[in-house]
């Protein structure tokens, strides 16, 4: 099995999952125990500083909580670009990362960008290389920029129209794909 951690995932038009309808998950995790990532196009309406206010001094002020996904939505995790990539308790890929949250102020000198995400999605052993089978994803080489890509809402269709004439297309499909 070929380890898919540290690419992104685009949820392909097809998918009917609300949870990742139009979605773009980065992979965190990839075993034969399973798979887990975070849904990095899905900012919430609320701000830091309402849900997790001890962790409002990592982010901007005003800046929202992203939805890492369905499971255990109450599950908070941060996700930084490290200045050196030694500094992550959970290193991903290049200098992307999971710091250590013990004391959230001495997170921000080691790290340029960080967002917090409450929950996550998971699979099962063997789910998530059978939905890759199924085409249920189209895998992409995951980069800082495209993980802290400013314009949430239009990450789904950039990647897609990056992988070439084949998937501008379904870039370009309605959301509901009996419309076309």
């Amino acid at each position: 099995m070929e380890t898919l951690q540290g690419n992104l995932l685009i949820a392909s038009p097809s998918l009917a999952d609300p949870n990742f309808r139009r979605a773009v998950v980065l992979i965190t995790e990839h075993t034969d125990e399973g798979a887990a990532g975070l849904v990095i196009n899905r900012p919430s309406p609320s701000p830091v500083s309402e849900l997790v206010p001890q962790l409002e001094p990592l982010v901007d002020e005003g800046e929202q909580v992203w939805v890492g996904g369905p499971v255990q939505p109450n599950a908070v995790l941060v996700l930084g670009e490290f200045v050196d990539p030694d500094d992550a308790a959970v290193p991903l890929f290049g200098s992307l990362g999971f710091p250590a949250l013990d004391d959230p102020e001495e997170v921000v000198p080691v790290t340029s960008r960080r967002r917090v995400f409450a929950g996550y999605a998971g699979w099962s052993p063997g789910q998530l290389d059978d939905e890759m089978k199924r085409d249920t994803w189209l895998r992409h080489d995951a980069s800082i920029e495209l993980v802290f890509y400013p314009k949430p809402g239009d990450l789904w269709k950039l990647i897609l129209s990056e992988k070439g004439w084949k998937y501008r297309s379904l870039a370009d499909a309605p959301d509901d794909l009996s419309w076309n």
